[in-house]
């Protein structure tokens, strides 16, 4: 039998990688913890001994870490005593000292780890290749102009271009790489005026959620004097090119901008040429300070569309606004005033609107409101079908719908009463996303991604139906050297999960199994699709297999599979992960201490709570920017949105609910734990670091086994949005290279992927 090729009864680069692991031990701990460890005595036994998995071997010395003083903070809200002993890391370390000085300790010793790993230096460099292609986002259209996103491969930042027609040359209009000596200032949202004289852009720092807009001049590049702050998740809805409506929150208090409580979002006007302190208020509800609001504007400049939502839920209300009207402030017409379903504005032309509703239609449907009579008009255009409705764009004179089921995507073209002209079936397991484009254009462009394949661009033309390649990424790989397959697993209650895996084909034929990351997240109505990741294809082709659970709680099967795993029914996402990974032990697809867990954001609650539950099951996971206080989550910054998704703290009936789960309040002291290094960012204003903090600070302090648990704090860094190349690659290196080291995995001495071609 071999693992990755090397025989079990050699003295191969895996007794070398022990051997490694056990000096980078004994270098952070004191003379005592290294003497006849396990790593130390395998290695200098005869080569003919049996060599045995690397995560039985990597002890990490417990008076290694850090102190961490508790204090004595305990609370009873329902009669219930649950002690808060690490609290004190809820401050901010720029104004906290002792804060300051646990995370820089905790980092310099996740750092001395990390970097003597052995193949962290190969996964760098297999990420880094993977990243050297160049590459190019959807062209936005706008009067004869066409825009795009270039990155010519290891830029930080991508940076916007300008061409004045399909065959000209493209010219840079925004270069974020020249904002910063380091790369952490990014482009985010932008939005060129309908005839194309101005963009407006969102200037995004260090990773925060906050935004400053700006507008440039298109035809000189020039920056206008134009600065508004404190804009946040907003969309920019042009107004001809007199101005366009944004959405904004109140100036937070001195200091607090990446701690305060989000409250009172409202939309605003801002007139091009004018300072912020001019801008009108469009609507706001200071009567529910929780509840959001957002404008889309209409192609033609008719109307303005403002949604509204009252957390991270897929249920929004609706009020228009005649941008006809001459007088000021605006009227605001109610259309849809309840909560109780999804509304998602397509596009308007005249007096007619599309929107993609679940309102009698899971799976979503396409109906338009005709506003030309004396009363408003609602109509079925494209009904529900077995299919999920992704997505729709109203472009030239059709309806370009995007499909979602099972993996691959389908994009049905209809004319604008719904009759189907055409059908676009996108081969193999991907995703299909884009089709830009307005009322009147001749082409449309998408782009397909894959697990194993970059994003390729296409154009269609609307008019001859023609599909024709726009953007092509030239590998330096064989896609074909890759399986991926959907699989489905019975979870805890017998609900049937699907499940993607990702190996070498190789390894797939021959029944192999393979040090294994598995993926999930499971929230707030989010669809995990295949797609291209540089990080995950080091992991293949080092030789280790992917798979992504499509748990529930997440929206990859429309409103029912969302329900089943929120609020009181959050442990059936929990539930469905677990079942994931016995899956793949049972299935003979991953070596019992070969699995290594991963998940993000409400993905790092995930990963927090099935350690917890099952630590038995997995050998190392990595939860990244996680919610892992479920007590106090909605007291920081956007915590007060989650509501609808995991239920409200201050209930009783939903803070037992949480309480039964909070992967901070539920680390099992005495039962062996994975190796888990938590990673996070200092300016994350979204799941702020606290959280993660508590939760290292817990699990060092609990008596849990050998294996480290380290934590890992980016600096300039956010919640992931607009991080620059460098940082990903360095991340990417440290977390596969930790998860290589307790699965077993051989991690690469040398880079292992050729060098795409530039495009």
């Amino acid at each position: 039998m071999t693992v990755n090729g090397t025989g079990w009864g050699a003295m191969a680069p895996s007794a070398v990688h022990r051997l490694s692991m056990a000096l980078a031990v004994c270098l952070l701990a004191p003379a005592p913890a290294c003497a006849d460890t396990p790593a130390t005595t395998a290695a200098v036994q005869s080569s003919s001994a049996p060599m045995v998995p690397a995560s039985s071997a990597l002890a990490f010395p417990r008076n290694a870490y850090p102190p961490a003083r508790p204090d004595g903070v305990v609370e009873a809200p329902f009669g219930e005593p649950v002690a808060d002993p690490w609290r004190w890391l809820e401050g901010d370390p720029q104004a906290k000292p002792e804060v300051a000085q646990w995370v820089a300790a905790e980092n310099r010793l996740s750092a001395q780890f990390l970097g003597q790993l052995p193949g962290r230096a190969g996964f760098a460099a297999s990420i880094r290749r993977f990243y050297d292609y160049g590459r190019i986002s959807l062209p936005r259209k706008a009067g004869r102009r066409y825009f795009t996103m270039r990155n010519s491969g290891l830029q930080n930042q991508s940076v916007l271009t300008v061409q004045d027609g399909l065959a000209a040359e493209p010219r840079v209009l925004l270069d974020p790489n020249a904002w910063s000596a380091d790369g952490t200032e990014a482009l985010d949202v932008w939005v060129p005026s309908r005839a194309g004289r101005y963009v407006a852009f969102g200037r995004q720092r260090a990773g925060s959620d906050w935004r400053t807009l700006g507008v440039v001049d298109v035809a000189t590049g020039a920056l206008l004097p134009d600065r508004l702050e404190w804009a946040r998740d907003t969309l920019i809805g042009w107004l001809g090119d007199v101005g366009f409506f944004y959405s904004r929150y109140p100036a937070p208090p001195g200091g607090e901008a990446s701690r305060a409580v989000l409250a009172d979002k409202a939309v605003w006007f801002h007139r091009i040429g004018t300072p912020q302190s001019a801008d009108t208020l469009v609507y706001a509800t200071p009567d529910h300070p929780d509840w959001s609001h957002k404008a889309f504007v209409t192609s033609d400049s008719r109307w303005a569309v403002i949604t509204t939502e009252a957390g991270t839920g897929d249920r929004r209300m609706i009020r228009l606004i005649d941008l006809r009207q001459r007088n000021r402030p605006w009227r605001v017409l109610p259309l849809v005033e309840t909560f109780d379903h999804d509304w998602k504005i397509v596009e308007g032309m005249g007096d007619r609107l599309w929107f993609i509703t679940d309102a009698g239609a899971a799976n979503g449907m396409l109906v338009a409101l005709d506003l030309g009579g004396q009363q408003p008009q609602w109509r079925v255009i494209v009904p529900e079908r077995v299919q999920t409705l992704a997505a729709a764009a109203v472009v030239g004179t059709r309806v370009v719908l995007s499909y979602r089921q099972d993996g691959g995507t389908t994009a049905v073209v209809t004319d604008l009463k719904g009759r189907p002209a055409r059908a676009i079936t996108l081969n193999g397991i991907g995703v299909a996303s884009g089709f830009v484009g307005r009322p009147g254009d001749p082409e449309t462009f998408y782009q397909f991604s894959s697990f194993i394949t970059p994003p390729t661009i296409y154009r269609l033309d609307l008019r001859s139906g023609q599909v024709a390649p726009f953007a092509r990424a030239e590998l330096g790989f064989d896609p074909a050297d890759y399986v991926v397959e959907q699989l489905r697993y019975p979870s805890k209650d017998g609900t049937m999960v699907p499940l993607y895996l990702v190996r070498s084909r190789h390894a797939a034929e021959a029944g192999q199994a393979l040090p294994t990351l598995l993926y999930g997240y499971g929230g707030f109505d989010v669809s995990l699709t295949p797609g291209w990741s540089p990080v995950r294809m080091a992991w293949l082709a080092a030789g280790g297999a992917f798979a992504l659970a499509s748990i529930r709680g997440g929206g990859e099967f429309g409103e029912e599979w969302h329900d089943g795993g929120r609020r009181a029914a959050k442990q059936n996402s929990f539930d469905d992960f677990i079942a994931a990974g016995e899956y793949l032990i049972a299935q003979g697809i991953t070596p019992r201490q070969g699995l290594a867990i991963q998940g993000s954001s409400n993905g790092g609650l995930l990963v927090g709570a099935v350690v917890n539950q099952r630590p038995d099951l997995f050998a190392a996971a990595n939860p990244d920017v996680g919610v892992m206080d479920m007590l106090r989550f909605d007291r920081f910054t956007a915590g007060r949105f989650w509501l609808d998704d995991y239920g409200d703290p201050a209930k009783a009936a939903d803070w037992r609910v949480l309480r039964a789960y909070s992967p901070y309040h539920n680390i099992r002291s005495g039962s062996p734990y994975p190796a888990i290094l938590v990673t996070t960012a200092d300016s994350d204003d979204r799941v702020v670091p606290a959280h993660s903090f508590k939760y290292v600070a817990a699990l060092q302090a609990a008596d849990i086994g050998p294996r480290p648990h380290l934590l890992r704090v980016e600096a300039g860094a956010g919640h992931g949005g607009g991080k620059p190349v460098d940082k990903i690659i360095a991340t990417g290196a440290d977390v596969l290279a930790f998860l290589a080291a307790y699965t077993g995995l051989a991690a690469p001495l040398a880079p292992v992927a050729p060098t795409p071609a530039p495009q």
